[in-house]
C-alpha cells in the first residue's frame, strides 16, 4: 500500500538551500510532497518555491505566512493542512540541511513499517552525533534533553529534536489550539503529548549536521522558553491536562 507522506519545512530566509532541499527530498526512493511554509523571507525564497513549483506542480506546496511567527506555529499549521489533504505520514525537518534528507525514509520505515506513530530522529540515542557545532552549543543541547527526560520522565534522549515523522492518527488526537509553546519547547511539548497519551514512538539515531549557509535561528528565548516549559509540562501531566 503507498501513503500519501507530507514533509513540512518552515522557512524564513532560506534562499542559499531551499532549491537543493526541495530537488533533494523528490530525488528519493519513495514519493513524498513537501509543504514550504515561509514567514514572508524578504530575500526572495519564495520566488525560489513559486518557480520550482512548475516543474513540480503535484508534489510542492507553499504555504505563506504574514511575518515571523515562529516555529511552533508554522509546524501546527501545517499540521492542520495536511490532516486537511489527507496525508498518511507527516514529517518535520530543516531547510538548511543539518537533517539529512536521506533519513526520511528511515523515519518513514520506523513508523509504516515497524508500527510506530512517532519516529524521532535522534542525536543521542547513539551517543552524540552532532557535526559542525561549539561544543558548548553541544552540552547545551545534550543536556537539556538529559534534564527534560529528568522532569518529565519521558524515555526520550533527543526531546528538542526537530527531525520527525508523525502519523496522521498521532495527530489528529493532539488539539493544536491547546499547544502552549512556540520555540524549541514546541518540540518538546509535541513529544510530551504523543507520549502521554500513550502513542507508540521510537528514536532513529540520525547525524545531525550544522548549517553551512544562511543565518541560524537560535536564541536566548527559545532556551529560556524550553528550561522553563518543561515544568509546566509536567505539571499540567499531574493535573491531568493532557
Amino acid at each position: 500500500m503507498s501513503h500519501r507522506n507530507l514533509v513540512i519545512i518552515p522557512t524564513y530566509k532560506e534562499r542559499e538551500n531551499i532549491e537543493k532541499i526541495l530537488r533533494k527530498v523528490f530525488s528519493l526512493s519513495l514519493p513524498f510532497h513537501v509543504l514550504v511554509v515561509d514567514d514572508n523571507s524578504p530575500d526572495g525564497t519564495q520566488d525560489i518555491v513559486r518557480s520550482l513549483q512548475l516543474e513540480f506542480p503535484e508534489q510542492l506546496h507553499l504555504y505563506p505566512r504574514a511575518g515571523k511567527l515562529g516555529l511552533g506555529t508554522a509546524y501546527l499549521e501545517g499540521f492542520a493542512w495536511a490532516l486537511k489533504h489527507n496525508y498518511d505520514y507527516v514529517f518535520e525537518m530543516d531547510a538548511d540541511f543539518s537533517h539529512n534528507p536521506d533519513d526520511l525514509l528511515r523515519l518513514y520505515h520506523a513508523c509504516a513499517v515497524e508500527g510506530n506513530d512517532l519516529a524521532i530522529g535522534s542525536r543521542y540515542v547513539t551517543g552524540v552525533n552532532v557535526v559542525n557545532w561549539p561544543m558548548s552549543r553541544v552540552m547545551l543541547s545534550f543536556f537539556a534533553s538529559k534534564y527534560v527526560k529528568f522532569i518529565t520522565g519521558m524515555p526520550v534522549n533527543d526531546a528538542t529534536a526537530g527531525f520527525m515523522c508523525y502519523s496522521s492518527t498521532l495527530l489528529k488526537s493532539i488539539q493544536f489550539n491547546k499547544v502552549k509553546f512556540v520555540g524549541y519547547a514546541f518540540q518538546i511539548e509535541m513529544k510530551f503529548t504523543a507520549w502521554a497519551k500513550k502513542f507508540k514512538m521510537v528514536e532513529v539515531p540520525i547525524i545531525f549536521t550544522d548549517r553551512t549557509e544562511g543565518q541560524s535561528k537560535m536564541s536566548k528565548g527559545i532556551i529560556r522558553e524550553a528550561a522553563f516549559g518543561v515544568i509546566s509540562l509536567k505539571l499540567r501531566s499531574i493535573f491531568g491536562k493532557f
